[in-house]
């Protein structure tokens, strides 16, 4: 997805999505709050302020029943508190949009330093596959990802409709047959008190109500150091290299080895 703010750097190389979502909510909040605060000071000073009382005075600053307030010095209080509210809503809009541009996008399009999985969704599982071939389910060792590294996921389905989900990373893609969602996020840095592996247990989920089994379709997200994930992905790919060579041999009954050639079985 190619916007105008594709010509610009993103603000941080690389930053979760829930990072992104959570610096999003903190500044609606913390200005909200202030907001609310100034809102509220104001509403009661102006309660307290022209209050009622028994004594009625003479007071320029008192409003008329029927006229419009122009908030002093004529109407300069006011036309200033609108600019700036303006001005601060409008920024508040723009930075926002350019943080959902970077969740939409990503930090860049899938590199060398990234990471594409292809996720496929089945009653009631999930297989994932890395670009060299390598296979995991949710049935075994679920997504091991490495650490501080964006991960573009491409996510289908292979019967009915079913929506893949990782809450801890607010990722969220649709697995429809026939089509492919493509959606990303990142992993963060482990600290020396995780180890060379974090496993976050059924950090996977279905979003998509699709049958009898779709609470159960789970998968575990398991976040390694660099090294161990090299080293767990080349023990991956000699035992798929070990299968695949089993798969072309086979015994006769008689102790002979077979090999199978083109469904051709000769004996040697």
């Amino acid at each position: 997805m190619n916007t105008i703010f594709s010509a610009f750097p993103t603000p941080i190389p690389l930053q979760t999505r829930a990072e992104v979502f959570e610096q999003i909510f903190t500044i609606f909040l913390g200005l909200g709050t202030l907001v609310g605060i100034i809102v509220v000071s104001y509403t009661l000073y102006n309660a307290y302020k022209y209050r009622d009382s028994d004594a009625p005075t003479d007071d320029d600053e008192l409003p008329t029943l029927g006229e419009l307030p122009t908030g002093g010095k004529g109407g300069k209080k006011l036309f200033v508190s609108f600019g700036m509210s303006a001005i601060i809503v409008l920024g508040l809009v723009l930075w926002t949009y350019t943080w959902l541009i970077y969740v939409e996008t990503g930090p860049e399009e899938p590199g060398e330093d990234a990471l594409e999985v292809d996720v496929e969704g089945q009653a009631f599982s999930w297989s994932f596959e890395y670009e060299n071939g390598v296979e995991t389910s949710s049935n075994g060792e679920g997504l091991v990802v490495p650490e501080d590294t964006a991960i573009w996921v491409n996510v289908t389905s292979i019967d009915v409709w079913h929506a893949f989900g990782i809450p801890d990373q607010r990722v969220k893609a649709d697995a429809i047959p026939g089509e492919t969602d493509v959606t990303w996020f990142a992993t963060e840095p482990l600290d020396e008190s995780d180890g060379e592996r974090v496993v976050n247990e059924d950090g996977i989920e279905c979003f998509e109500l699709c049958g009898p089994g779709h609470s159960g379709m789970t998968s575990n997200v398991t976040v390694m150091e660099e090294e161990a994930f090299e080293e767990w992905m080349a023990e991956q790919e000699a035992a798929m290299e070990d299968n695949s060579s089993g798969d072309n041999e086979t015994d006769d009954g008689n102790g002979e080895n077979a090999t199978k050639v083109r469904g051709v079985t000769l004996n040697v």
